[in-house]
């Protein structure tokens, strides 16, 4: 999924990014900011992970495919149930303390995957990736501000966008590291190594807790504390295009992670490719892949057309692709769905950023509304698994199709920055 940024103030962040830069460090800065892009790295690549757990735990305990995205029901609910708590605590310890605790948060969720496969229970597996997700999202919310405060406010953004394309990276990567753990060996998921599932997670414990330690020695700036930490989403909703983009917040991520978790499945099916799933996990990478390259050409293309244009343009392209999917067969249906993946590359930044427009000092409490919207993520791709139970998995994809209905919409109207009816005097 194409990441998310925290709760931003972005007052305060500005003004202690200035002074900051001000103090004779920028050669720390930049150490700090390649250690902040490893974190970006990580949570995407963690991430995308879950779309090669998705089909080994499917063929592990027999899952319909439901039961099988419980998986990133689990996973996206996080976002929605710790992202107001995250920001508060993140006020009171600061940016720095946020990022490992979350670090050390995210370990445990991994390290939890070896009872989890020793028992050979699918419930503790789901609350595994539950710890898992909080940790992200307590990283989520430290680190992007961060980023935002190690230099000049005047270039913020192209050092996000830095940063972003590395959890881009993340994503891309995934898939070859799961497959070739997870299904070595295997070439049909009748074969299955329950004790297989732990070496990927033991891998990225250690690797988050190396990333703990290192941030913990780390001479950084403590920024991002704050005394009257105030967090209250309402102050922004009465503004209908924030309104909006949260619903197109919830139903992007929905779509993309719908696409993702089912890639497998579909590639599998006989009527497309026939892969085996070790075989199709590796084109996972494509779709993922494609949202990278097509973020730096979005980029570009955002400096001449107007972002709204943008998105419309490629929530139809997006359509047009998904349906083909579903109406086709063979090389055709592959291509058409791992396709998707490059138009959804500009969907979740040019969405979040036409839905702050203009919300002035509502401006943050308008980004902790579309941090909780990410639980589009966790709802989505549990309603395809219901489809996909009822009528097919091929035709269960008309889902993402309505969620790309209504990014359209968005693009072309419903992005207008308006107050809500009844709110004109607010």
């Amino acid at each position: 999924m194409a990441s998310s940024p925290g709760f931003t103030e972005h007052a305060t962040t500005s003004a202690v990014s200035e002074s900051f830069n001000d103090s004779n460090t920028n050669s720390s800065n930049r150490f700090a900011l390649i250690s902040l892009t490893s974190l970006f790295f990580m949570w995407g690549f963690i991430t995308c992970l879950n779309d090669i757990l998705i089909p080994y735990l499917k063929g592990m305990f027999s899952l319909n495919y439901t039961q099988a995205m419980l998986i990133q029901f689990c996973f996206f609910s996080a976002y929605f149930i710790v992202s107001i708590p995250a920001g508060a605590i993140v006020g009171k310890i600061g940016y720095k303390t946020g990022i490992v605790s979350g670090l050390g948060v995210a370990s445990v969720g991994c390290l939890l995957f070896i009872p989890a496969a020793n028992a050979e229970v699918y419930g503790l597996f789901l609350f595994a990736l539950f710890v898992l997700a909080s940790g992200i999202t307590l990283l989520q919310v430290s680190a992007n501000p961060y980023v935002s405060a190690l230099g000049p406010s005047k270039t913020a953004s192209s050092r996000l966008t830095m940063t972003q394309a590395f959890n881009s990276l993340g994503t891309t990567v995934a898939p070859f590291f799961g497959s070739w753990l997870l299904f070595k060996g295997a070439e049909h998921m009748d074969v299955i190594d329950s004790s297989a599932v732990q070496t990927p997670y033991i891998i990225l414990a250690g690797a988050l807790i190396l990333l703990a330690f290192i941030f913990t020695r780390l001479n950084l700036p403590d920024l991002g504390k704050s005394e009257n930490v105030q967090l209250s989403p309402l102050k922004a909703l009465k503004f209908s295009h924030l309104k909006l983009g949260a619903i197109g917040i919830f139903v992007y991520v929905g779509a993309e992670v719908a696409i993702g978790s089912f890639l497998v499945s579909f590639l599998a099916d006989p009527k497309i490719a026939g892969m085996n799933e070790a075989t199709a996990s590796h084109y996972i990478a494509y779709y993922w892949g494609g949202a990278m390259v097509g973020r730096f050409i979005g980029a570009l293309v955002m400096q001449k057309v107007a972002a709204n244009k943008v998105l419309y343009i490629n929530g139809i392209s997006s359509i047009i692709l998904v349906s083909v999917a579903i109406l086709s067969e063979g090389a055709l249906a592959m291509w058409a769905i791992l396709a998707v993946g490059l138009f959804n590359s500009i969907m979740f930044p040019t969405i979040f950023s036409l839905a702050i427009n203009k919300l002035g000092d509502a401006t943050s409490h308008g980004a902790g509304v579309l941090c909780l919207a990410i639980v589009g993520g966790a709802i989505v791709p549990l309603l395809q698994g219901v489809l996909a139970d009822m009528i097919g998995l091929q035709e269960a994809f008309i889902l993402p199709i309505l969620c790309y209905l209504f990014i359209v919409y968005y693009g072309v109207k419903g992005f207008k920055p308006v107050l809500s009816e009844g709110d004109n005097n607010a």
